[in-house]
């Protein structure tokens, strides 16, 4: 029998039971009228447990324009889950980079003075690739106008705001994955390579 790439269910579970008290934690803390960066990371790692969550099989997964519901995800439970086959789960692990990496891309761009990888005459040229090598791989949705869609527009024209938030939701999504297939590596130093 081959061994699994990725945790073991236990410890996924355990992991959404710790992720779960610190939502609910927050989001108490947050109806109390407090704030403070390190309650605006518990909810932002909301994100991250809703997606283990969905590893187990106990919830759908949003599109990567829309978070999960936050309230919602504090009050699901990890129990009678299982764990979904490695290759679905590598399969949205590489989903969840695409998106970090288009996040990224547009942060890049915004700076300047990034250099493109050989073979690419701009950024929209290599974004246009990117996002129809994903497309073809069963990652992505058909690219609209050779870019990432998301919140009912092309990536390139969202706001700063929708910008932040597809940025913080495909952080979140991607560490959970990335130490899904980590065993023995602590939460804090999954890389997140994009």
């Amino acid at each position: 029998m081959a061994r699994r790439k990725v945790r073991s269910q236990n410890e996924v579970a355990g992991r959404c039971e710790e992720l779960a008290a610190d939502l609910r934690s927050a989001l108490g803390r947050l109806d109390r009228g407090e704030t403070d960066a390190d309650l605006v990371d518990a909810v932002w790692r909301g994100e991250a447990l809703g997606t283990l969550l969905w590893a187990l099989g106990r919830v759908d997964l949003p599109p990567y324009d829309r978070p999960f519901d936050s309230a919602e995800i504090a009050a699901t439970s990890s129990a009678g889950g299982a764990l979904r086959p490695d290759e679905e789960l590598d399969d949205e692990r590489a989903t969840a980079r695409l998106w970090h990496w288009r996040a990224r891309t547009s942060a890049l761009q915004a700076r300047g003075g990034a250099e493109l990888p050989a073979g690419y005459a701009t950024f929209d040229q290599l974004i246009a690739a990117t996002a129809m090598r994903g497309h073809e791989r069963g990652l992505l949705p058909v690219p609209t106008r050779g870019d990432f869609h998301a919140y009912g527009r092309v990536y390139r024209q969202l706001t700063p705001p929708q910008r932040d938030e597809a940025h913080s939701i495909a952080v979140e999504r991607q560490q959970a994955l990335e130490w899904l297939f980590r065993p023995g590596m602590s939460w804090a130093d999954v890389p997140l390579d994009t």
